[in-house]
Formats: structure tokens, C-alpha cells, sequence
């Protein structure tokens, strides 16, 4: 009796002794390697995450077009006058390119077609350094704490008296693929139809720009390229050497 007496006090003496130092630092090394090989993965989705959250927006930004254009005659809005008048005003960019494609003007007209104005905002540039770059983001109304869009709209993008050819202001779907085959732009290409023209695209800064600042010099939102809204309606992720 007194050796099995003995043998329960050394087994409760061992489960409440705890750990040592060193089961304590493998414990912790163990869940730091764990740690150090989810990671990237758990980056990785949050990121692509992202992303489909962008594709959604651009869906539902497409749809408020649309419904704008079945108003309008099928064509597409002329409200060049804003380009001018909302806070900042007019910010072409210094040598690449000379026009201003954000599309603060777009989210105020087409609010009445939208649900939410959180659809103009990709989330992936709320935490970036793009953000702060005027030329990424503008204010969808006349006041410097109205919501902001930030996403570029090129073919929206000038506010000549005179609409230039790659430009679409007041245009239908037809004459903005004409006329952009009349320009012949080797830069955008000769459009075959709806599905080659690019009417949205997430921010990017290609690294073959020397004028752009270092801290937004090869970055795009999005990693290695960028989700582009097509005129036929559906968005795709075009690769981008120029970026990181």
C-alpha cells in the first residue's frame, strides 16, 4: 500500500510541475514556424480577397452605366464641367500621361444607380501608399469630405472643348469603338469590338516613369498587374511587368 501511496504522489507531483525552459522555447519555436509558413498564405488570400471584392465593384459600377446609358439615349455621360470643379480641380499628370483619369465626376453622376458609394473604392487602397497620391483618388462631390473614388477611368479622362477621339463623353457604344479605331493609337491598340476597349482600371504606377515619386514608382494595387473593367462588361486581371 505504501509504494502504490508513493507512486500517486510523484504522478501528481509530475502533472503539476509544468514545463521547463526548454519545452517552453520548442513550444515556441514550433508555433513560430508555423506561424513564419501561414503567413503568406493567409496574406496571399487576403489579398486575392481583395480583388474579387474589386472585380464585384467594377460588376456593379458597369450595371450603374448601363442603367445611366438606357436613360440617356444609350450614351454615355458629358460632364466634363466636373473635371474642373470638384475639390483639387483639374490634375493632369506631369509627362505620363497629360490627362487626369480619376473618376470622382463618374461616382457623383451615377449615384442615383448605385446601392453604395463604397463600390468606387477598391479595398486594397485604403492601406497602401497609393492613397495619398492625388492623382489616385478623387472626391465624388464638392466638398473635401465627400467620399472618394479611387479608380481611373482613361476614356474619361481630358476636358478639351473639343472631345478628343479616345475620349467618350456624350458618345454611344458604336461611335467610342469608331472613333477609337479612327485614332489608330498604337499605345491602346485598334479595338475589334466592346470586349477590347478598357473603360475602368484599378491605380498603377509603371516603373518606367522617372517622374513619379519613389514611394508610388512600380506600385499597382492589386500585385503584378490590375483589374480593368472592358465596355462589353466583364473585367479581367491584366499582368504588369511595370509593377510590383
Amino acid at each position: 500500500m505504501r509504494s502504490i501511496h508513493v507512486s500517486k504522489i510523484k504522478l501528481l507531483r509530475n502533472i503539476h510541475r509544468g514545463f521547463t525552459l526548454i519545452e517552453l522555447l520548442v513550444v515556441i519555436a514550433i508555433i513560430a514556424i508555423l506561424a513564419g509558413l501561414l503567413l503568406p498564405a493567409l496574406t496571399s488570400a487576403k489579398k486575392k480577397g481583395h480583388r474579387i471584392v474589386c472585380v464585384s465593384n467594377m460588376r456593379q459600377i458597369d450595371m450603374a452605366f448601363r442603367m445611366y446609358r438606357s436613360d440617356h439615349e444609350e450614351r454615355f455621360p458629358d460632364r466634363r464641367d466636373l473635371k474642373s470643379i470638384l475639390p483639387g480641380g483639374y490634375r493632369p499628370w506631369g509627362h505620363w500621361p497629360r490627362s487626369d483619369p480619376r473618376s470622382g465626376w463618374a461616382g457623383l453622376v451615377l449615384s442615383n444607380y448605385t446601392f453604395s458609394q463604397k463600390i468606387w473604392m477598391c479595398p486594397s487602397v485604403q492601406k497602401s501608399p497609393l492613397r495619398k497620391a492625388v492623382s489616385s483618388v478623387q472626391h465624388m462631390g464638392f466638398t473635401t469630405n465627400a467620399p472618394l473614388s479611387g479608380y481611373w477611368m482613361w476614356r474619361f479622362d481630358r476636358k478639351d472643348e473639343s472631345i478628343p477621339l479616345d475620349n467618350f463623353w456624350g458618345k454611344t457604344e458604336n461611335q467610342a469603338i469608331q472613333h477609337l479605331r479612327k485614332e489608330a493609337n498604337p499605345f491602346i491598340g485598334i479595338p475589334e469590338g466592346p470586349t477590347d476597349v478598357e473603360v475602368m482600371v484599378d491605380v498603377y504606377y509603371p516603373n518606367t516613369i522617372d517622374d513619379l515619386d519613389d514611394e508610388i514608382r512600380g506600385r499597382a494595387v492589386h500585385p503584378l498587374g490590375r483589374n480593368r473593367l472592358m465596355l462589353d462588361g466583364h473585367v479581367e486581371y491584366l499582368k504588369d511587368k511595370r509593377t510590383r
